[in-house]
């Protein structure tokens, strides 16, 4: 017998096909037929009950599916992030809250990183230039990050004065964005 979760995501697939059911007007039989072939009402459901249950198959397969896809991208992105800096996309996120990121930029995965006052920092990967300024490559994103005001004095990011290595996870975080939005 599942336990904890697994019987909660029972029980919500049961009501979905008893929900798909019902739709369709239909009832599961619970007991034996007595007669040896159904009457073409009763054959008519089965066959709706029977495609009722195939397509709800269909549809929990394909949402499984997509769902362990877009995991195994991300995982991807961040395994290539990670080698790109050598930093550790894991703990950026604290990092992130902790340094005041998320009071200036919006930053996907980050809940309270909703600022406005920064440009949105998805998609980073893809930008030709950091800061407007400096070409987008790993080494410039860590110094940016660290020292932002050192290299463009008019800038309105802080600098952060954060160790190299929080700048690399903070930097691998950021290119593993390349594909959110």
């Amino acid at each position: 017998m599942p336990s904890g979760r697994g019987r909660g995501i029972a029980a919500v697939l049961a009501t979905a096909a008893i929900a798909v059911l019902a739709a369709c007007g239909l009832r599961p039989r619970l007991e034996p037929l007595a007669e040896s072939r159904p009457a073409p009402e009763l054959r008519r459901r089965r066959h709706i009950w029977a495609w009722a249950v195939a397509a709800l198959g269909l549809v929990l397969l394909l949402g499984g599916g997509a769902a362990v896809y877009g995991l195994e991208q991300q995982r991807a992105a961040e395994r290539w992030a990670a080698a790109l800096t050598g930093g550790d996309p894991g703990r950026a996120p604290a990092l992130i809250l902790r340094n005041g990121c998320a009071g200036c930029h919006t930053i996907p995965g980050i809940g309270a990183a909703r600022g406005t006052a920064g440009p949105v920092l998805s998609g980073l990967a893809s930008r030709a230039f950091i800061g407007g300024t400096l070409p987008n490559n790993p080494a410039n994103l860590v110094r940016w990050i660290r020292d932002s005001r050192g290299v463009n004095p008019r800038t309105a990011m802080p600098s952060t004065r954060i160790s190299e290595p929080e700048a690399r996870d903070i930097a691998a975080y950021l290119y593993a964005l390349r594909d959110r939005p």
